[in-house]
């Protein structure tokens, strides 16, 4: 250990051309090309970001320019002409100069060597999409340092090392506020510190900063529990529902995403029966409202008239609870006390099936609350003993979690995360992991973590303080499932799993390493002394699952998931398997003397937002969603292409160049509406029967599937695991149960589901301006009544005859499908137009069947086509956005919207639609192709392979509030739009 230093780390992996080449900057090792960046809104039809001329490096893809572009670049005050910031290089130097800098006031960095390697190595890899900090970096960090720019103070605060106290910092930059993760307390007093009162304040600190905030409100006295003054308590439930207000307030009032909040409360609380139904009792109230013509879209009055929408919920399990639940069918009479705060009055006994069958109910009705084990939690706690050393005290507990459940630490802390782009270390040539690559950029980004504690500051004085005491840091993977899919590796697989879990460890590992050697230079943690033994036993448990050290587990009474020895070996990854032994065993050597910088160093995060930025083809360590992927196109659209990552895949497999086309042309076969006929690898031709699970996507997998490599990650780590597990429409109860006693039994530390149509969301909007001295602002039951009250002597109406010539468009948009059915006279021109759903016995149903009749009597009374037309075109109501099963039509502000699109297709305008059609297409919908050879050529050409995702089946009617994309997907606990990359969670 001895010969171990962090000088060691500042060696050249990435940049030796820079030793051979020294006239050259780490910038020049990239070709760059210039782009255009555009974000478009589907809601308005308009560009709402818009850049011109950028630099980027060559192989970015057009979607990471323009999420890098509009999320993370300065747009106002920076010395170029155009007052933004117009290159990815201007963005790595700013943060990686002020990571470096940061280093060297710390005294990590000490030489100008060191300086010069720290900084080409962490740009290259930044540049080269390796590796991304967490969003908050990208924002704040190195703007006064590059650009002069300080900003108002904000009311932050920073630890000053000298003078031993907090100080509020004097402006916004000079500092970086690096964290986006924050867990608080709440006392159960209404003014004062950590009070309720307080945590107003706090909360809409961070949500104005786009942060995001997790508090455990067990705290709060229960309904009728007796107060100081001789009254009663409000209760838990009012203050919760204020809380939510709030929350959706800060939302409304300034920023596009709703605010990040993970609310949760233990189960032995008074009103827990009420916190859990909570959400699912709002359902009902929405589908209620919807049935009576409220607009249920997730921004709808439905949704706005209840509460508890701008959080995630979650129950925290104990020990003694979930043994009764496992042993239920011995026991099914099995009870459980609930227990006032400070009056046991209160306290009363309830069947623990009732409360487990409530909790399950609840996540099928609604998919809250999830679920935390506070034991599995704790036994994993690295500072039981806190900054006080009294080990099982309440304060000293792991309560809470940050809003997407990754970060799990005491309370008033923060966490700054990055993420690995961890299929970057595949090499093709040699077809083998950079193993070594890999170990050498995480004791870099390590550095990064440590020195945005050093020169950081926070939101509140006890955050800053704290974050000082413990340094805690968040370094996590990213594309996992591309690594897994292109060695053949099954997502759902002992060895997906036990690949996935080694490379966690060796970094879980590598960074407490890392972070004893910081330890040797500058000090540990300034708690550690009080918290050595509790950590140095979660390391040694950590080392017992990676094999590192073969006694028995401390202090757990259940068994962790191992890695397989033989199957790592039986797979060719000895050297992986033997890299995280060693390391662990240097880590633990490490912290034993000299202890360690920083109390946690490893979580997995949803990274939405910052997997895009790194042209990431599956997000966090989710597998993939689809085996289809979406290319922008530089004039808008999409192009639909097989994963790259497919085909690497089954040419690694000993593929032919011919059997992997005829796999890709299987998985891109559409049927004649443009739709896709397979939707998995099953009957592909030549598709080995053996290699079929390999390319399984997130719907093939099974949920215990996804639960397992849960299971066998978070052992590997020190924070927790960020997942939702997706479960089909028709899933029961019992199988939510299922999944949640499974995560427990497994030592999941947090879980959460979601049910395909648990939510009640149903985008429609019944009410449209009215305006008498327009035509145009007219309701549609308004111009019915129009064409049916003008002068017979003006207008006169032509039915069209019993048998007509009609054409159907088969369209949809946001959840509801759609088939428009244009009938024409017998000289071609339109007489009538009717649209019809599955809706069936709904309000969409009849005011369609309404505007059906609206614009067919328009038609009949001979109002020009083109002037129904107009008057729909850019209405705007929901639903809207996104429009699949059409060829042309890729977005429309709305039914009527779309409507005035397709009437301007059937009178040969394409000027409005996103898609042409090509000229053999446009000559068959004209009906001028008249033979039958003409017809097959004209059914046989393809247009350009151009398409919204399939994926947007399956969005329950959310919609993005930035770009009102449909593109949202569930990404860990949160969702993320693959448009535009904004998140609804705080990574």
């Amino acid at each position: 250990m001895d010969n171990l230093s962090i000088n060691n780390i500042f060696t050249r992996r990435f940049t030796k051309e820079l030793e051979r080449e020294p006239n050259k900057t780490v910038f020049d090792l990239f070709e760059y090309k210039r782009v255009d960046v555009e974000i478009f809104d589907y809601k308005t039809n308009k560009n709402i970001f818009e850049m011109k001329d950028l630099e980027f490096p060559e192989f970015y893809s057009k979607n990471a320019c323009n999420i890098i572009a509009s999320k993370y670049f300065r747009r106002a005050g920076v010395g170029s002409a155009d007052g933004h910031e117009t290159s990815m290089k201007q963005v790595a130097d700013r943060m990686v100069g002020f990571w470096a800098d940061a280093l060297v006031d710390e005294g990590l960095i000490r030489t100008k060597e060191q300086y010069s390697i720290f900084y080409d190595e962490l740009v290259y890899a930044l540049i080269n999409q390796m590796w991304a900090p967490n969003s908050p970096q990208w924002f704040n960090t190195g703007i006064k340092r590059n650009y002069g720019i300080a900003g108002e103070s904000d009311h932050l605060y920073y630890y000053d090392i000298k003078s031993g106290t907090v100080k509020e910092s004097k402006d916004r930059y000079t500092r970086t506020q690096a964290s986006a993760c924050f867990i608080l307390s709440i006392k159960d007093t209404l003014l004062g510190d950590n009070s309720i009162s307080e945590q107003y304040i706090t909360e809409t600190k961070l949500f104005k900063g786009g942060s995001g905030v997790g508090t455990n409100f067990s705290n709060l006295r229960a309904i009728n529990e007796g107060l100081s003054s001789g009254g009663k308590s409000s209760g838990l439930m009012s203050f919760l529902k204020g809380f939510d207000r709030n929350a959706g307030a800060i939302k409304s009032g300034g920023t596009t995403r709703r605010a990040a909040k993970m609310v949760i409360t233990d189960i032995d609380h008074p009103e827990i029966e009420d916190f859990i139904t909570w959400k699912a009792r709002e359902e009902d109230k929405v589908r209620a409202l919807g049935k009576m013509g409220y607009d249920m879209s997730m921004d709808g009055e439905a949704y706005a008239t209840v509460s508890g929408q701008n959080g995630n919920n979650s129950v925290r399990l104990n020990k003694e609870f979930m043994q009764k639940v496992l042993h239920l069918d011995e026991d099914p009479d099995a009870d459980f006390e609930l227990k006032g705060r400070v009056d046991d009055k209160v306290n009363r006994k309830v069947k623990v099936k009732e409360l487990w069958d409530l909790i399950c109910q609840s996540t099928w009705n609604c998919a809250d609350p999830a679920v935390q084990f506070d034991d599995t939690f704790n036994d994993w706690h690295t500072c039981p003993a806190g900054e006080d050393g009294k080990v099982g005290a309440k304060h000293n507990r792991i309560n809470a979690t940050n809003p997407c459940s990754e970060y799990a630490f005491l309370d008033n802390t923060a966490c700054n995360l990055a993420s690995i782009n961890i299929y970057r270390f595949f090499s093709k040539e040699e077809g083998k992991f950079k193993l070594n690559d890999y170990i050498h950029l995480i004791s870099l980004i390590q550095l990064v973590l440590e020195a945005s504690i050093h020169w950081g500051q926070f939101p509140t004085k006890e955050v800053a303080r704290k974050s000082h005491l413990f340094r805690t840091t968040g370094l996590g993977l990213a594309n996992m499932a591309s690594l897994l899919m292109v060695l053949g590796y099954p997502y759902d697989s002992d060895e997906g799993r036990n690949l996935s879990a080694s490379l966690c460890s060796i970094m879980t590992a590598q960074s407490y390493l890392v972070s004893s050697l910081m330890a040797k230079e500058v000090g540990p943690f300034a708690k550690y002394d009080i918290n050595k033994e509790h950590l140095l036993k979660v390391l040694r448990n950590s080392a017992r699952c990676s094999l590192a050290i073969d006694d028995n587990f401390e202090g757990l009474d259940y068994s962790p998931v191992r890695l397989d020895e033989d199957l790592m070996t039986e797979m060719g990854l000895e050297e992986v398997l033997n890299a995280g032994k060693i390391l662990w065993i240097k880590a633990i050597e490490g912290a034993n003397r000299y202890g360690v910088r920083n109390a946690q160093v490893s979580v997995i995060a949803p990274t939405g937002t910052i997997s895009f930025a790194m042209d990431c083809g599956a997000t966090s360590l989710e597998p993939f969603y689809s085996n289809v992927v979406y290319k922008s196109l530089a004039g808008g659209g999409m192009m639909e292409l097989v994963n790259p990552v497919l085909e690497d895949a089954l040419i690694n497999l000993g593929y032919s160049d011919e059997q992997v086309d005829k796999i890709k042309d299987y998985l891109l076969e559409k049927d004649e509406n443009g739709m896709f006929v397979h939707f998995n690898l099953n009957d592909a031709p030549y598709l080995r029967e053996e290699d079929k699970k390999i390319f399984e996507t997130a719907n093939d997998i099974s949920p215990s599937g996804h639960v397992l490599m849960v299971a066998a990650v978070t052992p590997m780590i020190s924070g927790s695991v960020s997942k939702t597990v997706n479960m089909p429409v028709n899933a029961t109860v019992k199988e939510i149960s299922d999944i949640y006693k499974l995560s427990y039994i497994t030592g999941v530390k947090a879980i959460s589901v979601y049910r395909d149509g648990s939510k009640a969301c149903q985008p429609l909007n019944t009410a449209l301006t009215e305006d008498s001295d327009s035509l145009e602002n007219l309701t549609y039951d308004a111009l019915l009544d129009y064409a049916r009250n003008c002068k017979k002597g003006s207008l006169h109406r032509v039915k069209p005859d019993g048998m007509r010539t009609s054409r159907t468009h088969a369209a949809k948009i946001g959840d509801i499908e759609l088939y428009v059915t244009i009938g024409f006279y017998k000289n071609g021109k339109m007489s009538e137009l009717f649209v019809s759903t599955d809706k069936e016995g709904t309000v969409v149903k009849g005011l369609l069947a309404s505007l059906s009749k609206s614009i067919s009597n328009m038609l009949q009374y001979n109002i020009p086509a083109k002037e129904i037309s107009r008057l729909l075109r850019g209405q705007q109501f929901e639903p809207s956005g996104f429009v699949s099963r059409h060829p042309y039509i890729k977005n429309a502000a709305s039914i009527a919207d779309l409507l005035s699109k397709i009437i301007d297709i059937e009178l040969g305008d394409y000027s409005r639609v996103q898609i042409k059609p090509t000229d053999m297409e446009e000559k068959l919908y004209s009906g001028s192709i008249k033979t039958s050879e003409e017809k097959a050529e004209a059914k046989n050409v393809t247009y350009d392979e151009i398409k919204d995702d399939p994926d947007t089946e399956r969005v329950y009617g959310e919609v993005c509030p930035v770009c009102s994309s449909t593109q949202l997907f569930t990404n860990g606990t949160c969702k993320v739009c693959r448009e535009c990359g904004s998140t609804t969670g705080c990574s």
